[in-house]
């Protein structure tokens, strides 16, 4: 368990009592189920608006925080933003929080598209500056699906090790669907060189982040270590979702819940031995203009895309963004900006960095996380 940074040096010594409570305590033995997974199972078989919404809510956010909600209107469904459901000094310019946004508009267009709903979207239809970031007006037409539709059940976030097998460079370009999306392209990492920079640079990012107090405790506000935590708030970072082997994610719900410094502790050894040293190729979505809120939802369209289209594919994909995390913090604190320039020297003159993803062959499937209802989101 020490190789894997799981409660460091802690031995589990409880008795027959308390370790039937852990196993209780964290689902050990029915991961996956209850209201908190639910929405998984009702995504394509629930009709109308309300069945797009709920294609929405499975997109992908930046630490499960799903900062959205939904307004119903007799003709269109506005998308609203949850400033609450942020990451506060880990995203202190929100531009993951509008990724995270982008990426449930997709899902939304798409499930509208498949339930014949022909939808026509506005971005921030108030200015940037509004709750409502996007407008999907809605009319009758056919309905209309394909691969990514028809993956949205099946992406999730795989942070486990990925094989040596290769992506071909014809798969990567199938990948990245830019159509609509102005000013907003993927840069891919894949020779060896520019890999090894940027894994290194990930590495220091996640040392760096770890050592910053704020963002280390804002992080960690998201973990969910119990299985009524889980099911209470259905966001949120979970064990089932660390891409562990079954042994050691059992062995890990038996254990005592992990501190905050365990945790982090965890995140670095595995984004040294595991998460870039096993990472296939890496994606940078890159704008010339990253502190744009538009350039930020179309990111998020395009991050989702490439996500649903790995997915159809068997490739997986992790987020791996605390470069830009630090890049944003240093920018609001004022300090010395020792990632910026790092990151500069691997993208294409006059483009900027907005997200980052490691893709690649998984060795295990992901496995799903929670999420709230397209009731319980919408009004």
């Amino acid at each position: 368990m020490r190789g894997v940074g799981l409660g460091g040096a802690t031995v589990l010594v409880a008795g027959t009592g308390a370790l039937s409570y852990r196993v209780y305590d964290t689902a050990a033995l029915n991961p996956g189920a209850g209201p908190a997974f639910d929405p998984w199972g009702q995504w394509r078989t629930m009709p109308g608006p309300l069945g797009a919404i709920a294609c929405a809510v499975l997109a992908a956010s930046p630490h499960n925080t799903q900062p959205w909600a939904f307004a119903l209107g007799t003709d269109r469904i506005d998308v609203l933003v949850d400033e609450e459901r942020g990451t506060g000094a880990v995203d202190p310019l929100r531009r993951e929080q509008y990724v995270g946004l982008g990426c449930a508009v997709e899902n939304l267009v798409l499930g509208a598209d498949a339930r014949g709903l022909s939808p026509r979207l506005t971005w921030l239809p108030d200015g940037d500056d509004s709750s409502r970031v996007a407008s999907v007006a809605l009319g009758a037409g056919e309905p209309t699906s394909g691969e990514l539709y028809d993956a949205i059940g099946d992406r999730h976030t795989n942070r486990g090790p990925y094989t040596s097998r290769p992506i071909s460079p014809g798969t990567l370009a199938e990948l990245g669907d830019t159509s609509g999306l102005d000013g907003i392209s993927v840069h891919w990492v894949v020779d060896p060189q520019p890999k090894a920079v940027l894994s290194e640079m990930l590495i220091d990012a996640a040392e760096a982040l770890t050592r910053d107090e704020q963002q280390s405790r804002d992080g960690f506000v998201w973990f969910r270590s119990s299985n009524d935590d889980i099911q209470r708030h259905r966001d949120g970072l979970v064990l089932d979702g660390q891409g562990l082997s079954p042994l050691v994610l059992g062995i890990a719900k038996l254990l005592p819940a992990s501190s905050r410094a365990d945790g982090d502790d965890f995140w670095v050894t595995q984004t040294r031995t595991v998460h870039t040293a096993t990472a296939t190729a890496y994606g940078v979505v890159t704008t010339a203009t990253p502190d744009d809120r538009r350039s930020q939802l179309d990111a998020g369209r395009l991050l989702q895309r490439i996500h649903l289209a790995a997915t159809s594919r068997g490739i997986a994909l992790q987020h791996m963004n605390q470069i830009t995390e630090r890049i944003d913090r240093e920018t609001t604190t004022g300090a010395p900006q020792t990632f910026a320039p790092r990151f500069a020297e691997l993208l294409p003159d006059g483009r900027r960095p907005l997200l980052t993803f490691r893709i690649g062959y998984p060795v295990r499937a992901a496995r799903e996380t929670p999420r709230r209802s397209a009731a319980s989101v919408t009004s």
